[in-house]
C-alpha cells in the first residue's frame, strides 16, 4: 500500500513511513493511493468476529508490505484487550431504530483510545526495528492528549509533548493528561485556544530544524493511522444491526472531521452507509460548509463540548481532495487561498454532489443540556455533551426511520460534569474505579505564552528524557 499527499508534491510513502511522517512535506495530508474495497459477501463473513479480528480484516490492506500478519494480529489483540467492555464498542438502544455506539470503554474514556492505543504499539514496533528515537508533538482540545499519553507512555524511544489550551479543557480531561508522570511526558498549557495549539504543531512539522535532527511524529488525526483505526467501528456497528444486508446512517460529533471521514472511507470501502451527519456545536465551520458551501473562519467560542471547540478542521482537506478528483495541485491552491483569506468555497456541482451523503447540524449549549435531559428521561441513558449533540443532530436530520441511526458516543459523561449538572438529571456521574483517585493525584504541566519559539525552545530543551536534543 502506497500513500500520497493531498497537495500532490510530496513523495509517495509506505505505511511505516507515513506513520512516522504525519504531515507530508508539501503541507498536505497522506491518503491511500488506492482504497481497498470489500464485497458484501466478505463483509457479511465477518459477523460475530471478536473486535481485534474484525480490525485485522479491515486494516490489513492499509499496512500491507510494512508489517507481518503475525505481528499485526498480536498488536491488535494487545490493543483492544485493555478495553473494559468485552464487546469493546457496545451498542445501546435509545429508541426505535436509534442507537448509540459507546466508544468510551478504553483507558481514557474517549473514542481516541481506539486509535491511540494502536498508534503507540505501532510506533514501538517500528522504532525498535529502526533503532530510532522520535518526538511526539500533538495538540488537544481535550481527549487526544490523555489518549496519546496513555497509548505511548511506555514507548522506550519516544518523548511526548502535548499542547492544550490553558483553562479551556474540562478538569477531568486536564488531570487525565497532567497526572501521568514520566521523564518522557511533557504537558504544555498554551495561553490561547485549540487552533493556536494546532497551528504551532503544524508549523513545527513544516520546519523541524529546532529538533537538531530528531524526527517529529504526529498523534493528531492528521496521522493516517488514527483515521485507519476509526474505520473499523463503523463496520463493527453495522454488522451488529444487520449490515451489510441493510444500509446504515451515522451521526458523528466532530470538530476536526477525522471521525466522520473514517465513516466516509468505510462507505467507499463497501459498507452500505446512506447518510453521514456532521454534528457540531456553535463552532460551526463544518455545518456552514455543509449547509451553505461556506467554509470560513469565525470567532472561536468556549462551550460545554470543548473537544469540538475548533475553528479549522484539519481533516476536511482529505474530503476536499476527493471532491476535486484527487487533484493535488488544485487542493494546494485552495488551501493557500484559505490560509491567506480565511475563506473557502467549492464549485456548486461538487458541493451538491457531496450533500447527497452528508447532512449537518450545529447545536448550542442550551439545546445540548436539553438533549441530555430528554434522553435520560426517556430511557435512563446519560450522555456526555458531545454525544448529546450527535443525538440531537440524528433526530433533526434523519432522512429515513426505517434505517438504523447510530450516533457515535465519543466520551464518558464523567469527563464533562458541568454539562451533566446543567442538564439537571441528578448528581454528576462517578469516575470508574481505575480513575477514582484522579482528583488526588499530583499534576505536572507548564504554562507557556502563545508563541511558537517559546514552545519549540521548550521541546528542544526537555527532549530525550530531560536531556537537550
Amino acid at each position: 500500500m502506497r500513500y500520497i499527499s493531498t497537495r500532490g508534491q510530496a513523495p509517495a510513502l509506505n505505511f511505516e513511513d507515513v506513520l512516522l511522517a504525519g504531515l507530508a512535506t508539501d503541507g498536505g495530508l497522506y491518503v491511500p493511493e488506492n482504497l481497498p474495497r470489500f464485497t458484501q459477501e466478505e463483509i457479511a463473513s465477518w459477523a460475530g468476529l471478536p473486535y481485534h479480528e474484525l480490525a485485522f480484516n479491515v486494516m490489513r490492506p492499509f499496512v500491507a508490505g510494512s508489517i507481518s500478519d503475525a505481528d499485526f494480529r498480536r498488536i491488535l489483540e494487545e490493543t483492544y484487550a485493555v478495553f473494559e467492555h468485552q464487546a469493546v464498542a457496545p451498542l445501546r438502544q435509545l429508541g426505535a431504530n436509534e442507537w448509540v455506539l459507546e466508544l468510551f470503554h478504553g483507558p481514557t474514556l474517549a473514542f481516541k483510545d481506539f486509535a491511540l492505543q494502536l498508534l503507540g504499539r505501532l510506533l514501538d514496533h517500528f522504532l525498535i526495528k529502526r533503532g530510532e528515537r522520535v518526538v511526539i508533538m500533538g495538540a488537544t482540545s481535550g481527549d487526544t492528549g490523555s489518549a496519546a499519553i496513555e497509548g505511548c507512555k511506555h514507548c522506550e524511544n519516544v518523548d511526548i509533548f502535548i499542547l492544550h489550551p490553558h483553562n479551556r479543557v474540562s478538569e477531568v480531561q486536564r488531570r487525565q493528561m497532567t497526572t501521568i508522570m514520566g521523564d518522557n511526558i511533557h504537558n504544555i498549557a498554551i495561553d490561547g485556544n485549540f487552533d493556536d495549539c494546532q497551528e504551532m504543531v503544524k508549523d513545527s512539522f513544516a520546519d523541524q530544524g529546532f529538533l537538531k535532527g530528531t524526527r517529529l511524529v504526529a498523534v493528531n488525526s492528521i496521522n493516517w493511522a488514527r483515521i485507519m483505526a476509526q474505520i473499523v467501528y463503523y463496520f463493527h456497528a453495522a454488522l451488529q444491526l444487520g449490515g451489510p444486508a441493510r444500509s446504515m446512517a451515522f451521526s458523528v460529533p466532530t470538530g476536526n472531521f477525522g471521525d466522520i471521514f473514517a465513516g466516509y472511507l468505510a462507505r467507499n470501502m463497501g459498507l452500505p452507509i446512506s447518510q453521514l451527519i456532521v454534528a457540531t456545536n456553535r463552532n460551526d465551520i463544518l455545518h456552514r460548509f455543509m449547509g451553505g458551501n461556506q467554509y470560513d473562519k469565525d470567532t472561536l467560542h468556549a462551550s460545554l463540548s470543548p473537544s469540538m471547540d475548533i475553528m479549522v478542521s484539519s481533516n476536511f482537506e482529505r474530503l476536499l481532495f476527493d471532491m476535486h478528483g484527487r487533484n493535488g495541485l488544485r487542493i494546494a491552491e485552495l488551501m493557500a487561498t484559505f490560509k491567506s483569506t480565511g475563506k473557502l468555497k467549492v464549485e456548486q456541482e461538487r458541493w451538491t454532489d457531496t450533500r447527497k451523503l452528508f447532512d449537518s447540524l450545529a447545536v448550542d449549549d442550551e439545546t445540548t443540556c436539553a438533549t441530555i435531559a430528554e434522553v435520560f428521561n426517556e430511557c435512563g441513558e446519560l450522555l456526555d455533551p458531545h454525544t448529546a449533540i450527535g443525538v440531537r443532530a440524528a433526530r433533526e436530520c434523519r432522512r429515513s426511520m426505517s434505517l438504523p441511526m447510530i450516533t457515535l458516543g465519543t466520551a464518558h459523561p464523567v469527563k464533562f460534569p458541568d454539562a451533566v449538572l446543567k442538564a439537571d438529571v441528578g448528581e454528576a456521574p462517578h469516575l470508574p474505579a481505575h480513575l477514582s483517585d484522579l482528583f488526588e493525584r499530583q499534576e505536572r504541566f507548564t504554562v507557556l505564552a502563545n508563541e511558537l519559539k517559546a514552545v519549540q525552545s521548550f521541546v528542544a530543551e526537555h527532549g530525550n528524557r530531560g536531556k537537550p536534543l
